[in-house]
């Protein structure tokens, strides 16, 4: 007697739960969203992923579905934050000189930070009109996944002061790209 577990598909959970479908959403956006979701646990280690169909500052209906998640490594340094590390790394290799112990490798790592993203299709037209749309209804961080207080969204990096999210692009293959979209200006990064 073989007995065979079959796991439950993204989409065919979207589909099993009504309450995924009952939002002001066309259905095909959601599942737009799910596919994302899908490539980025799956295809890119991303953890702590939701999917948000409404506002966190005012718990209204977004624009569209967006995910929220934490990606492996950190998706974007500010510049500045970028020199912050790099002079901390090298007081941190000046000490371990100085103690006696094996340098190795100079570690600047900055954790990751949990992100917004906008699933889209790739024949969409997207315009600065409808990016402004999603941006005003988002925080600058996602809420953490098990927050309690709704109001505190404020970044933990000091060097995050623009709202940013991951423009996630599916092709007509199911290929997703990824790109940064920040809400402003940004200071360009030193190569």
């Amino acid at each position: 007697n073989l007995k065979h577990t079959m796991q439950s598909s993204p989409l065919q959970s979207l589909v099993d739960d009504p309450t995924m479908l009952s939002t002001s959403h066309l259905p095909s956006l959601h599942a737009l969203a799910v596919q994302v979701q899908y490539n980025l646990q799956y295809q890119h280690s991303w953890t702590d992923l939701r999917l948000h169909t409404h506002s966190p500052t005012a718990n209204e209906p977004l624009p569209r579905p967006l995910l929220s998640g934490l990606p492996p490594e950190r998706l974007y340094v500010h510049p500045d934050e970028q020199i912050q590390l790099l002079k901390d790394a090298e007081r941190r290799r000046k000490a371990k000189q100085k103690e006696g112990e094996d340098i190795g490798i100079l570690d600047v790592q900055a954790r990751p930070e949990l992100e917004w993203l906008l699933p889209t299709r790739l024949g969409e037209k997207w315009t600065l009109r409808r990016l402004s749309e999603v941006f005003n209804v988002i925080t600058a961080v996602p809420p953490e996944p098990d927050a309690t207080d709704k109001d505190d969204h404020r970044p933990t990096n000091p060097w995050r002061a623009t709202k940013r999210l991951v423009l996630a692009t599916v092709g007509s293959d199911s290929t997703v790209v990824y790109y940064i979209v920040h809400d402003g200006v940004v200071k360009p990064r030193q190569n």
